[in-house]
């Protein structure tokens, strides 16, 4: 291998299976359920087309920019070229608190769905966080799948890509299982009603889709690693979504034919429920939750390669301190960048579930904050620079590129005070404003540390086409 170069590895199913595998994680699993009963089984399905679309405007930004600047950071890069060192430092570091976040709940997410396979395996009460009991057991199975999932990225971006395809399979296997069980075995009558609640209905779901989708923006972030022609990194992008939205659609069809309203709404795991009354035993919800780990450990492995490649793609321009932009000599990951999120995932399970709720809502945040700059480079880009190389030009920019804008600026009203979906104040926006306090630090640290520095890296990247 190449000493301290990324190098371009990634075919075309890994590259699918880290996006896709990204955005399915655990989610399905416990929350099918609610969308049916809020919003009845076509409603909830209608929830999912309309923000499907709308994730896919924004997915069409991220990749004509992806195969036009297949670069280590993608956001990072994006926004660098048509903002500045002030424009790319918000948007890369309000995505790194999405990812870190993700990576942080995940460990939590583990020890807690272990309780669906091994009940009362909770033992030693350490201590009470938010009202959450958190003990000695629990904690370690979180410890020690951050400790595992650290030490997988560290060795490789093939290692996390192998991880990521078999696991990915696994849980489409099921899916599958679940999709064509219902199909065979359910009942139509079970979907009454086909719509619940009217527009609210249809509303209460629809806010909750883009944070499912979160996901297909690994693929930037891990750009300079993959072996594909520039045009098809855009389209295995926007595959990657359209994947994602048919696997909700799907579901949430699965669980209406399979349950009826009454047995889904008093279940408290719907899916799984589901799953083991048209196969007719309870070994299939327990394969079901086994499924649902996996979404866990997918999406766990693809955050901890977008959050990592994120950091050191802002390390390497001199707006972080430079050991994190250090690549490991023998597996050319970026191995600090990698320990400092995997080291925030170890300590996660010690706070409990609730804290990390709170960290995951303000890491939502960063993201859509993210979505909207990349909106808004796409557009900036096609007017500053139209003559730039676009491997993969989408058609109708202007229409593609203010309605991503739009509506990432609308689901940034949806944390604002006022909303169903609003962050929770002092904890939530504490997290949020807490964050955005050190990052304004560091920016004034590398303005003073590196005036003018980050311009020129940015150019020799574009330039020569890779971050060594």
């Amino acid at each position: 291998m190449a000493e301290g170069k990324f190098e371009r590895v990634l075919d075309s199913k890994e590259v699918l299976a880290l996006a896709f595998g990204a955005m399915i994680g655990w989610g399905w699993v416990v929350l099918a359920g609610g969308w049916v009963n809020s919003a009845g089984a076509f409603g909830a399905m209608l929830a999912f087309a309309i923000g499907g679309f709308a994730v896919v405007l924004i997915g069409l930004t991220y990749a004509e920019l992806a195969s036009a600047m297949p670069l280590t950071g993608g956001e990072h890069v994006y926004s660098h070229r048509a903002f500045g060192m002030g424009g790319s430092f918000i948007c890369t570091w309000a995505i790194i608190l999405g990812y870190i976040s993700v990576v942080a709940f995940e460990a939590v997410a583990l020890p807690t769905v272990v309780e669906e396979l091994f009940p009362n395996y909770k033992v030693g009460l350490m201590w009470n966080v938010a009202g959450w009991d958190v003990y000695f057991t629990w904690a370690m199975v979180g410890v020690v799948g951050a400790i595992t999932m650290t030490w997988i990225n560290i060795r490789g971006i093939k290692s996390c890509a192998l991880l990521q395809k078999v696991v990915t399979l696994l849980i489409l296997i099921v899916g599958i299982m679940l999709v064509t069980g219902s199909l065979f075995n359910g009942e139509t009558g079970h979907m009454e009603p086909l719509f619940a609640d009217g527009a609210k209905g249809i509303m209460a779901v629809l806010i909750m889709t883009p944070f499912m989708f979160v996901g297909f923006d690994v693929i930037p972030q891990a750009a300079e690693e993959i072996d594909l022609p520039h045009k098809q990194i855009g389209r295995i992008l926007i595959l990657s979504v359209v994947m994602a939205v048919t696997w909700y659609i799907a579901i949430i069809l699965a669980v209406s034919l399979a349950l009826s309203a009454e047995d889904s709404a008093a279940s408290n795991l719907p899916t799984v429920d589901a799953m083991s009354a048209v196969f007719g035993g309870a070994w299939a919800g327990k394969l079901l939750v086994l499924a649902g780990i996996g979404g866990i450990i997918t999406s766990w492995n693809a955050f901890l390669v977008g959050g990592s490649r994120a950091i050191y793609a802002m390390a390497h321009a001199k707006m972080l301190p430079a050991f994190l932009g250090k690549l490991h000599p023998k597996y050319n990951t970026p191995v600090n960048a990698i320990l400092m999120v995997g080291a925030l995932s170890i300590v996660a399970p010690l706070f409990g579930r609730k804290a990390l709720v709170w960290l995951v809502d303000a890491g939502g945040l960063g993201i859509v904050v993210a979505y909207a700059a990349v909106a808004a480079s796409f557009l900036a880009l096609r007017r500053k620079e139209p003559e730039m190389p676009r491997p993969f030009r989408v058609a109708n920019g202007k229409f593609v590129g203010w309605g991503a804008l739009i509506l990432s600026a609308g689901i940034i009203l949806l944390y604002m005070p006022g909303s169903p979906a609003a962050l929770v104040w002092p904890y939530e926006w504490a997290i949020a404003g807490g964050w955005a306090f050190i990052g304004l630090c560091f920016y004034l640290w590398s303005r003073a540390a590196h005036p003018g520095e980050s311009e020129g890296i940015v150019h020799r990247e574009l330039a020569s086409g890779h971050s060594d």
